[in-house]
């Protein structure tokens, strides 16, 4: 399967924080660059797709979406406050599309929030931490040998974090199944089997 992460510079914001670093930042900015961005992702990524924004703009770009997506939230239990914002923006929406399906009830179910720092110190703004993407990995029920395009790669944090899920999931055996790797203390154990060979 293939599936895309969008986290484009949030509506207002566009050319505040990345005016100096692209050139079209400027077209997320106007609500027609979301839209051409919810419409590439519909039609280029079928099988599922997930895409961040801030919550000033979710009454703005939840109504261009289909209308089978879901709302998430990224719960930032740690997060920059801002002296003149009274009640501090502590969560951001995240805009869910499809995934594989889940068939039968032997595996857990997935909350529709994480609850994960903002990441610290990434070199840009708005950067994605790895909590948050091996969350959305589970939302969509990705397995390692599908194909997941991070479509604004800025920090490269999450390729990163994408990168290490994958290797995390190869040490897998055939009978193991893909539910094991959320379960407590899975990675734990794969890292200490992979250091002990």
């Amino acid at each position: 399967m293939k599936f895309a992460y969008a986290d484009p510079p949030y509506l207002g914001l566009a050319v505040k924080l990345y005016g100096d670093q692209h050139a079209e930042a400027a077209i997320y900015d106007t609500v027609n660059g979301h839209a051409a961005l919810i419409d590439r992702l519909s039609s280029e990524f079928p099988d599922g797709w997930a895409m961040s924004l801030h919550t000033p703009s979710l009454r703005t770009i939840l109504p261009l979406c289909p209308p089978d997506v879901r709302v998430m939230a990224w719960v930032k239990p740690f997060c920059s406050f801002k002296p003149s914002v009274r009640v501090a923006y502590a969560w951001e929406p995240i805009i869910v599309r499809g995934g594989r399906p889940f068939v039968g009830r032997d595996r857990d179910t997935i909350r529709d929030w994480c609850a994960v720092n903002m990441a610290m110190k990434k070199g840009f703004p708005t950067a994605k931490p790895a909590g948050l993407v091996r969350w959305l990995l589970q939302v969509l029920n990705a397995r390692r040998d599908d194909e997941i395009i991070d479509i604004f790669p800025g920090s490269g944090g999450v390729g990163e974090a994408i990168r290490t899920w994958r290797d995390l999931a190869a040490p897998m055996s055939q009978g193991t199944l893909w539910d094991d790797m959320w379960k407590p203390n899975y990675h734990e154990q794969v890292r200490k089997t992979s250091k002990s060979k």
